[in-house]
């Protein structure tokens, strides 16, 4: 059955506490927890906070984690940079287990210089692959790699690379980026779906306006669509908000935010149903 999530950072001002109260408030039944949600990732990582927020919100069935990305890029030419960015995707899984998450998602890094990628930035991609594979057969986690937008220096942008990657690496799973994908058309979410949808484990659903991204999704018809799709290819997983806060215009109050993710939540559940 489909969950309906919406991922931390949306409320990023506010305490644990106070988030997943937020979350539950307003009808979803998950929460992507960003490692660098600030009162956790600023007060060294109090994981035992989480697992107590968790126990206080049964309600709050699905509980995914997304990796640090903040500064961060495991394909960057910089050796020091790279290996710590691995060695904090490494770190995070392990987090994202003791935390009792059933998926993790990961991003795939970027040639560093705005050119498109070659040789070497592929290599580290493998390295970086190579690490995650060796953690992951340790855990029961769902690891994802999530598609980026369609950018001169990504690595991982197209369907036809995400499929060639998932046949590479069966433990691998994905994550389906919506807004990243209209980034490049209103077809390319689709196409994304057709090509791994057997592999798709987490979808991040938002609009873009122009050439901003993550926009609430305000009873789009192409977000109807995607859904649909979704729906046609018996998708089971969390439908995970990703909502940037500073497209709204002005700040919101929480009871604001609260609002718009239970209009956000009504209109998923009337597209998949």
């Amino acid at each position: 059955m489909v969950s309906f999530s919406v991922a931390s950072m949306f409320f990023h001002e506010y305490t644990l506490p106070e988030i997943f109260s937020f979350v539950s408030r307003s009808g979803l039944n998950g929460i992507e927890f960003w490692l660098e949600t600030p009162h956790f990732w600023l007060r060294d990582m109090p994981v035992d906070e989480v697992i107590a927020c968790r126990r206080q919100h049964p309600e709050l069935t699905t509980f995914t984690v997304h990796t640090p990305i903040l500064d961060l890029n495991p394909c960057s030419i910089n050796p020091d940079v790279a290996d710590v960015s691995v060695e904090y995707a490494v770190r995070s899984l392990e987090i994202a287990g003791q935390m009792g998450a059933g998926v993790f998602t990961v991003h795939p890094g970027r040639r560093t210089a705005k050119r498109p990628p070659g040789e070497a930035d592929f290599t580290r991609f493998s390295h970086y692959v190579r690490v995650l594979r060796e953690t992951a057969i340790r855990d029961s986690i769902k690891v994802c790699m999530e598609n980026m937008e369609p950018m001169v220096n990504s690595l991982l942008c197209t369907p036809e690379r995400m499929r060639e990657l998932l046949d590479d690496e069966p433990w691998l799973f994905f994550t389906l980026d919506v807004a990243h994908a209209l980034s490049k058309s209103e077809e390319e979410p689709i196409r994304y779906i057709e090509l791994c949808h057997d592999r798709l484990a987490n979808v991040h659903i938002s609009r873009v306006e122009g050439n901003k991204l993550h926009f609430p999704l305000a009873k789009s018809p192409v977000m109807a669509k995607v859904m649909g799709s979704l729906r046609d290819y018996g998708y089971d997983g969390s439908l995970t908000l990703e909502i940037e806060d500073l497209n709204l215009g002005r700040p919101y109050s929480s009871g604001e935010k609260i609002a718009l993710l239970a209009q956000d939540c009504a209109f998923m559940h009337n597209c998949m149903d």
